[in-house]
């Protein structure tokens, strides 16, 4: 935790909570950590599906969907856009939402939409090793990054050709452990 002005933080249960948090031993002012949002998107090309090769850890050399860490100011679908442009150098149209996954153990919320290529230009971005497009049959299961890919991925099957339908959410009984 950030501590830009020396003030010294203790963990307690504040007054009216249930929970604990970092409390300024001065002040009482209340430093809350909040789960992440990441967003992304499933792209397709035409019957083929957009991943990348992760340059970075976690994960470093596995394939996922372009996503990453909504910022601050940003909607979430303009955030989808920006990590494909920044791990896939690609533009692209969203389509629906199409899952909302949720990931307890890095407390982590995943807004997973469904995009299509806006042109046919694409090539790595300084997060990614390589991008390709992929042929359902030709998809690197085992080698997929993480499990909400391989959830995005098969979930984003099972909507093909279809224009509208309710988001997903995680697998019955999963919470993303690895």
């Amino acid at each position: 935790m950030q501590n830009p002005r020396n003030y010294r933080f203790s963990k307690q249960v504040p007054e009216g909570d249930n929970r604990e948090r970092h409390v300024c031993n001065d002040c009482g002012w209340i430093h809350y950590v909040n789960p992440q949002i990441v967003v992304g998107a499933v792209i397709t090309a035409g019957e083929r599906i957009l991943l990348c090769r992760r340059a970075i850890e976690p994960r470093l050399g596995f394939w996922t969907i372009p996503a990453g860490y909504m910022e601050e100011r940003e909607t979430s679908e303009a955030g989808a856009m920006r990590e494909a442009q920044e791990e896939a150098c690609a533009d692209i149209r969203i389509d629906a939402l199409l899952a909302v996954y949720n990931i307890p153990r890095i407390s982590q919320v995943q807004l997973i939409y469904r995009a299509t290529l806006a042109s046919p230009d694409f090539s790595a971005g300084p997060e990614s090793l390589e991008v390709r497009l992929f042929h359902w049959d030709e998809i690197p299961w085992n080698e997929l990054a993480f499990p909400s890919v391989h959830w995005a991925l098969q979930q984003h099957r099972s909507v093909t050709g279809r224009d509208s339908f309710p988001a997903f959410s995680n697998p019955p009984g999963e919470l993303g452990n690895y």
